[in-house]
């Protein structure tokens, strides 16, 4: 008997070393570098009421995407978003699907303005249809997936060709889509409905001032220097690809100072963000497009780029030149990386800090009570 177990268990062994070898290469390192993944949409009322938290939104999506890295520090973070207002404006829905290129995200928030509305209700239940229904939500159950409807009007439930929020929560529920609602204001028929959203939606009611609510913004004396540390790595990206793409990592290696200009601790926010996402990813700016990150990551080879898809500064040097000076701006960047950690990490405590010893705010604001909660969900 003993002999037959043996027998049996070496079979099984080797039929399965087999099965493993005949994978390609690419789906043996791809299962072994997988990673959890956290997704989070935001669903944004953006009529003419909601300009205060619109704006607000804008500065903090930074330490928003950064609480869901620090809740869960190996995981690949996708932000989608869906702007909408209602029938008759500019437009009803515009989306944004989800992507772990954050900069893109920002920047298309950045172009969004708090316009129209007039009429109390607005189209609720078709911006949490193309939520659930039409972003592109990853498979699997080592996804975190999370939509935060925020607004302060009801939906239209008149419209007939609308899919009702019930019918598209019970959809979100069988796909694990956690749909919180932030209500901004105290508006009583908005409040009925999106606790009802929360609850179908297995998330919760969050309550808000219109405004947004007192955005938690904390200086530190670290952010000067952060600042001036992310700049130096932003100097170590060399663009490549199609001359649109090579142009559009150009825009986000100077988003850091426009921010900077704007809001220090936005622009802080972002290179803590930034720092973080490289200890996995390599990566000075999201997205693609940056050679460096591109090889660090095995994304692609140096010799296999054409000499078109290369900026002027890498097409007149020679092969070996070219993975010199790759190499040299990888081993400069791990540094200056490995500096602003150090700053990051300072950062973080100090913020820590203030905000324990801080009164207890009046009422939560958008960033505050977004943040708790990505908190708490992403762990879950």
């Amino acid at each position: 008997m003993k002999s037959r177990i043996t027998t049996t268990l070496k079979t099984s062994t080797c039929a399965f070393a087999l099965a493993i070898l005949a994978l390609p290469v690419t789906a043996v390192l791809s299962q072994a570098a997988a990673r959890p993944t956290v997704e989070v949409a935001f669903v944004l009322d953006t009529t003419g009421s909601m300009g205060g938290l619109l704006e607000g939104a804008k500065r903090k999506i930074w330490s928003i995407a950064t609480s869901a890295v620090d809740a869960n520090p190996d995981a690949d973070i996708r932000i989608g978003l869906v702007a909408y207002r209602d029938i008759g404006d500019e437009y009803v829905t515009r989306t944004f699907d989800l992507t772990t290129d954050i900069q893109d995200i920002y920047g298309n928030l950045l172009d969004l303005k708090a316009r129209g509305g007039g009429d109390w209700p607005e189209s609720v239940n078709e911006a949490l249809d193309v939520a659930v229904n039409k972003l592109q939500w990853t498979k699997g159950s080592d996804t975190r997936r999370i939509v935060f409807l925020v607004g302060d009007a009801p939906p239209h439930m008149d419209y007939a060709q609308d899919a009702k929020y019930p019918k598209t929560l019970a959809v979100a529920k069988q796909r694990d889509i956690v749909v919180n609602a932030v209500l901004a204001g105290n508006a009583r028929d908005t409040e009925r409905v999106w606790q009802d959203i929360a609850q179908l939606g297995d998330g919760r009611f969050i309550p808000i001032p219109q405004d947004g609510g007192d955005l938690v913004v904390i200086e530190t004396p670290y952010d000067h220097d952060i600042i001036i540390l992310q700049k130096e790595i932003n100097g170590t990206v060399i663009p490549f690809g199609p001359q649109k793409l090579q142009k559009r990592v150009e825009e986000k290696t100077r988003q850091l100072a426009q921010v900077a200009a704007a809001a220090p601790s936005s622009a802080s926010d972002m290179a803590s963000y930034l720092n973080k996402r490289a200890k996995i990813s390599s990566e000075a700016v999201t997205g693609d497009g940056d050679l460096v990150s591109a090889v660090a990551a095995g994304h692609t080879n140096i010799a296999s780029i054409k000499d078109d898809e290369l900026p002027d500064t890498l097409r007149k040097l020679t092969p070996e030149q070219r993975k010199a000076e790759i190499e040299k701006q990888t081993q400069t960047r791990k540094s200056l990386n490995e500096k602003l950690a150090a700053l990051v990490q300072k950062r973080d405590a100090f913020v820590a800090d203030k905000k324990r010893s801080a009164a207890p705010a009046k009422a939560s604001s958008f960033d505050r009570a977004v943040e708790e909660t990505l908190r708490a969900q992403v762990r879950r």
